[in-house]
Protein backbone atom coordinates (compact mmCIF):
# COMPACT_ATOMS: atom_id res chain seq x y z
CA UNK A 1 0.00 0.00 0.00
CA UNK A 2 1.14 3.53 -0.83
CA UNK A 3 0.04 6.66 1.04
CA UNK A 4 -1.41 9.53 -0.93
CA UNK A 5 1.50 11.71 0.18
CA UNK A 6 4.04 9.19 -1.16
CA UNK A 7 2.05 8.72 -4.35
CA UNK A 8 2.08 12.45 -5.07
CA UNK A 9 5.77 12.81 -4.16
CA UNK A 10 6.80 10.03 -6.54
CA UNK A 11 4.60 11.42 -9.30
CA UNK A 12 6.15 14.87 -8.97
CA UNK A 13 9.76 13.67 -8.72
CA UNK A 14 9.79 10.68 -11.05
CA UNK A 15 6.48 10.64 -12.92
CA UNK A 16 8.00 11.61 -16.27
CA UNK A 17 9.71 8.20 -16.54
CA UNK A 18 7.96 5.93 -14.03
CA UNK A 19 4.54 4.35 -13.54
CA UNK A 20 2.72 1.51 -11.80
CA UNK A 21 1.73 -1.96 -13.00
CA UNK A 22 -1.96 -1.28 -13.12
CA UNK A 23 -4.10 -0.63 -16.18
CA UNK A 24 -7.73 -0.16 -17.07
CA UNK A 25 -9.55 -3.23 -18.38
CA UNK A 26 -9.16 -3.94 -22.05
CA UNK A 27 -12.12 -3.76 -24.43
CA UNK A 28 -12.93 -5.39 -27.71
CA UNK A 29 -9.30 -5.20 -28.79
CA UNK A 30 -6.20 -6.17 -26.74
CA UNK A 31 -4.78 -2.62 -26.81
CA UNK A 32 -8.01 -0.88 -25.81
CA UNK A 33 -7.73 1.48 -22.80
CA UNK A 34 -4.02 0.79 -22.28
CA UNK A 35 -3.47 4.56 -21.98
CA UNK A 36 -6.51 5.22 -19.78
CA UNK A 37 -4.85 7.13 -16.96
CA UNK A 38 -8.04 7.47 -14.89
CA UNK A 39 -7.14 4.12 -13.30
CA UNK A 40 -4.06 5.84 -11.87
CA UNK A 41 -6.10 8.68 -10.38
CA UNK A 42 -6.87 8.11 -6.66
CA UNK A 43 -9.96 10.31 -6.98
CA UNK A 44 -11.55 8.19 -9.68
CA UNK A 45 -10.09 4.87 -8.49
CA UNK A 46 -10.59 4.61 -4.69
CA UNK A 47 -8.88 1.20 -4.51
CA UNK A 48 -5.71 2.43 -6.23
CA UNK A 49 -3.50 3.20 -3.24
CA UNK A 50 -4.31 -0.14 -1.62
CA UNK A 51 -3.24 -1.95 -4.78
CA UNK A 52 0.07 -0.18 -5.39
CA UNK A 53 3.24 -1.46 -3.72
CA UNK A 54 7.01 -1.52 -3.92
CA UNK A 55 7.61 -5.13 -2.91
CA UNK A 56 8.74 -5.68 -6.49
CA UNK A 57 10.00 -3.07 -8.93
CA UNK A 58 9.76 -3.68 -12.67
CA UNK A 59 12.73 -2.23 -14.54
CA UNK A 60 12.86 -1.33 -18.20
CA UNK A 61 16.01 -0.14 -19.92
CA UNK A 62 15.11 3.39 -21.10
CA UNK A 63 12.36 5.37 -22.77
CA UNK A 64 11.86 5.12 -26.51
CA UNK A 65 10.09 8.48 -26.64
CA UNK A 66 9.37 11.42 -24.35
CA UNK A 67 6.68 10.63 -21.76
CA UNK A 68 4.15 13.44 -21.96
CA UNK A 69 1.88 12.53 -19.03
CA UNK A 70 2.83 11.76 -15.43
CA UNK A 71 2.97 8.00 -14.90
CA UNK A 72 2.48 7.52 -18.65
CA UNK A 73 5.45 5.19 -19.10
CA UNK A 74 4.47 1.58 -19.91
CA UNK A 75 0.97 2.79 -20.86
CA UNK A 76 1.55 3.46 -24.56
CA UNK A 77 -1.35 3.14 -27.00
CA UNK A 78 0.60 3.66 -30.22
CA UNK A 79 -0.10 0.97 -32.85
CA UNK A 80 3.50 -0.26 -32.64
CA UNK A 81 3.58 -0.36 -28.82
CA UNK A 82 3.33 -3.67 -26.96
CA UNK A 83 2.65 -2.43 -23.42
CA UNK A 84 -0.69 -4.25 -23.56
CA UNK A 85 1.20 -7.53 -23.16
CA UNK A 86 2.39 -6.47 -19.71
CA UNK A 87 -1.20 -5.84 -18.64
CA UNK A 88 -2.28 -9.23 -19.91
CA UNK A 89 0.67 -11.02 -18.30
CA UNK A 90 0.53 -9.42 -14.86
CA UNK A 91 -3.19 -9.27 -14.14
CA UNK A 92 -4.02 -11.46 -11.17
CA UNK A 93 -0.36 -12.01 -10.23
CA UNK A 94 1.67 -10.61 -7.29
CA UNK A 95 3.38 -8.26 -9.75
CA UNK A 96 0.15 -6.36 -10.37
CA UNK A 97 0.46 -2.98 -8.67
CA UNK A 98 4.28 -3.01 -8.67
CA UNK A 99 6.27 0.15 -9.17
CA UNK A 100 7.70 0.52 -12.70
CA UNK A 101 10.63 2.59 -13.91
CA UNK A 102 13.67 2.57 -16.20
CA UNK A 103 17.27 1.89 -15.28
CA UNK A 104 18.52 4.71 -17.52
CA UNK A 105 16.62 7.97 -17.15
CA UNK A 106 15.85 10.65 -19.73
CA UNK A 107 17.67 8.90 -22.58
CA UNK A 108 15.38 8.65 -25.60
CA UNK A 109 16.55 5.77 -27.78
CA UNK A 110 14.60 3.02 -29.56
CA UNK A 111 17.60 0.77 -30.26
CA UNK A 112 18.99 -0.80 -27.10
CA UNK A 113 22.30 -1.63 -28.77
CA UNK A 114 23.03 2.05 -29.30
CA UNK A 115 22.35 2.79 -25.66
CA UNK A 116 24.57 -0.05 -24.48
CA UNK A 117 27.35 1.18 -26.77
CA UNK A 118 26.96 4.68 -25.34
CA UNK A 119 27.22 3.34 -21.79
CA UNK A 120 30.45 1.50 -22.58
CA UNK A 121 32.01 4.84 -23.48
CA UNK A 122 30.33 6.86 -20.75
CA UNK A 123 30.73 5.07 -17.45
CA UNK A 124 30.01 8.21 -15.43
CA UNK A 125 26.63 8.54 -17.14
CA UNK A 126 25.75 4.99 -16.13
CA UNK A 127 26.84 5.55 -12.53
CA UNK A 128 24.83 8.76 -12.32
CA UNK A 129 21.75 6.90 -13.48
CA UNK A 130 22.32 4.06 -11.02
CA UNK A 131 22.52 6.61 -8.22
CA UNK A 132 19.24 8.13 -9.41
CA UNK A 133 17.69 4.66 -9.34
CA UNK A 134 18.91 4.12 -5.79
CA UNK A 135 17.36 7.42 -4.74
CA UNK A 136 14.11 6.45 -6.46
CA UNK A 137 13.97 3.11 -4.64
CA UNK A 138 14.76 4.81 -1.35
CA UNK A 139 11.98 7.33 -1.90
CA UNK A 140 9.55 4.50 -2.60
CA UNK A 141 10.17 3.37 0.95
CA UNK A 142 9.84 -0.43 0.75
CA UNK A 143 12.55 -2.50 2.40
CA UNK A 144 14.47 -4.92 0.15
CA UNK A 145 12.30 -4.87 -2.97
CA UNK A 146 12.88 -7.55 -5.61
CA UNK A 147 14.06 -5.96 -8.86
CA UNK A 148 12.38 -7.56 -11.87
CA UNK A 149 14.17 -6.65 -15.10
CA UNK A 150 12.77 -6.74 -18.61
CA UNK A 151 15.22 -8.60 -20.87
CA UNK A 152 19.01 -8.94 -20.87
CA UNK A 153 20.31 -5.39 -21.24
CA UNK A 154 18.44 -4.05 -18.21
CA UNK A 155 19.58 -7.17 -16.35
CA UNK A 156 23.24 -6.63 -17.31
CA UNK A 157 23.28 -3.09 -15.98
CA UNK A 158 21.42 -4.13 -12.84
CA UNK A 159 23.72 -7.08 -12.23
CA UNK A 160 26.97 -5.17 -12.54
CA UNK A 161 25.82 -2.31 -10.33
CA UNK A 162 23.25 -3.56 -7.84
CA UNK A 163 23.74 -7.29 -7.32
CA UNK A 164 25.37 -6.67 -3.93
CA UNK A 165 22.43 -4.56 -2.78
CA UNK A 166 19.33 -6.26 -4.16
CA UNK A 167 18.00 -9.57 -5.39
CA UNK A 168 16.72 -9.40 -8.94
CA UNK A 169 14.92 -11.68 -11.38
CA UNK A 170 14.91 -11.35 -15.17
CA UNK A 171 11.77 -11.82 -17.24
CA UNK A 172 11.36 -11.61 -21.04
CA UNK A 173 10.73 -8.26 -22.70
CA UNK A 174 7.16 -7.56 -23.73
CA UNK A 175 8.30 -6.39 -27.19
CA UNK A 176 9.58 -9.86 -28.09
CA UNK A 177 7.83 -11.60 -30.95
CA UNK A 178 5.31 -13.82 -29.23
CA UNK A 179 1.64 -13.53 -28.43
CA UNK A 180 0.27 -12.01 -25.27
CA UNK A 181 -0.79 -15.50 -24.20
CA UNK A 182 2.72 -16.86 -24.62
CA UNK A 183 4.15 -13.84 -22.87
CA UNK A 184 1.91 -14.40 -19.86
CA UNK A 185 2.93 -18.05 -19.80
CA UNK A 186 6.61 -17.12 -19.75
CA UNK A 187 6.20 -14.46 -17.06
CA UNK A 188 4.05 -16.69 -14.88
CA UNK A 189 6.72 -19.36 -15.23
CA UNK A 190 9.11 -16.98 -13.50
CA UNK A 191 6.76 -16.22 -10.60
CA UNK A 192 8.13 -19.07 -8.43
CA UNK A 193 11.58 -17.47 -8.69
CA UNK A 194 10.14 -14.12 -7.71
CA UNK A 195 8.27 -15.64 -4.77
CA UNK A 196 11.48 -17.42 -3.75
CA UNK A 197 13.28 -14.09 -3.82
CA UNK A 198 10.59 -12.50 -1.65
CA UNK A 199 10.84 -15.36 0.84
CA UNK A 200 14.62 -15.03 0.96
CA UNK A 201 14.30 -11.33 1.63
CA UNK A 202 11.90 -11.93 4.51
CA UNK A 203 14.17 -14.54 6.07
CA UNK A 204 17.19 -12.28 5.70
CA UNK A 205 15.29 -9.39 7.28
CA UNK A 206 14.42 -11.46 10.36
CA UNK A 207 18.09 -12.41 10.73
CA UNK A 208 19.34 -8.89 10.16
CA UNK A 209 21.16 -9.87 6.97
CA UNK A 210 21.44 -8.04 3.66
CA UNK A 211 20.48 -10.41 0.82
CA UNK A 212 22.64 -10.41 -2.28
CA UNK A 213 22.54 -11.95 -5.72
CA UNK A 214 20.09 -12.86 -8.41
CA UNK A 215 17.65 -15.58 -9.30
CA UNK A 216 16.99 -16.61 -12.88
Amino acid sequence: MITIEKYVEIRERFGHFSSWAIWADDGKNPKDNIDDMSVLNPDSNPSLLGTLHGNSILLGLNISRIIERPYGNFHDSRPTATDFKIRYALRGTPLWGSYMTDVIKDFEEKTSGRLMSFLRSNEDFEQNNIQKLREEIECLGFSNPVLVTFEKDAEKITRRNLCKEFIFVGIPHYANYFSKENYREKVCGMLPNIQEAVSELRISATRGLKPRGSLS
